[in-house]
């Protein structure tokens, strides 16, 4: 039996991970810690670790999983680059997946972009607009900057050279070859996340609806699992689906 220790047990994805957890009989909910509590003793009871916490404590966090030799998923989103050195960091010790998103259908969707984007010339303008629900606190989301970073992959290109966000006034014409991001808040939107291929009188349309938040813990149960087999590391979820 597998036991999952869960980083930000209080909110929603980590209601939502129980519930994945007490789907399967091989698997055993270690309990969960947020921001502030000890977090020794859940180390000490778990087989591998999923944050959906707060980023405010992730390098901390990583380095003791590092120490306890403890596999982890983040699926942390609003990273910065210090946060990315940290996770390159405990990766040379312990299997760490880092992810904006959980969802199988989001992570085929993204192999389905890469590939549209390393096809189609930079005559192909690439728009993501994502709508998550009134309370989410960062834009853009984790699922839409993973979208773009498959774009920017597929094209051969550095997502934060090439990207265009909040446009508003006289901003001049689009930039050619650049890949362009709209966040939409309201309501009690799990995440929806629509990537438009566009080119003289023609687009592509290539979208995701995430009708329950269940998916993503399901999704992230499933990479946890799958992060236990595996060497140390730095991993994404292409990688427990075999896409790379």
């Amino acid at each position: 039996m597998t036991s999952i220790g869960i980083i930000g047990s209080k909110g929603r994805m980590g209601h939502a991970l129980v519930n994945a957890i007490g789907e399967q009989q091989e698997l055993h909910h270690a309990g969960g810690v947020d921001q502030d509590d000890d977090f020794t003793e859940l180390l000490a009871k778990s087989d591998v670790l999923v944050d959906f916490s707060l980023p405010d404590e992730l390098s901390q966090r990583l380095d003791l999983c590092a120490e306890a030799g403890k596999p982890v998923l983040v699926g942390t989103t609003g990273l910065t680059p210090a946060h990315h050195l940290s996770i390159d960091a405990a990766a040379k010790i312990i299997p760490v997946l880092q992810t904006g998103n959980t969802s199988l259908g989001v992570n085929m969707l993204a192999a389905l972009v890469k590939e549209a984007a390393a096809r189609l010339g930079d005559d192909w303008d690439i728009e993501i607009v994502e709508m998550h629900h009134r309370h989410k606190v960062d834009a853009p989301s984790g699922t839409a900057i993973l979208l773009g970073e498959a774009a920017a992959q597929g094209r051969g290109i550095r997502l934060e050279d090439n990207s265009e966000r909040g446009r508003d006034g006289q901003t001049g014409a689009r930039e050619k070859g650049a890949i362009g991001f709209a966040s939409l808040r309201g309501g009690s939107v799990a995440g929806d996340h629509q990537v438009v291929l566009a080119t003289d009188e023609e687009r592509i349309e290539l979208g995701h609806r995430a009708e329950n938040r269940m998916i993503f813990a399901r999704g992230a149960v499933k990479a946890a699992l799958w992060l236990t087999k595996q060497q140390p590391g730095r991993y994404d979820m292409t990688d427990m689906l075999g896409l790379k």
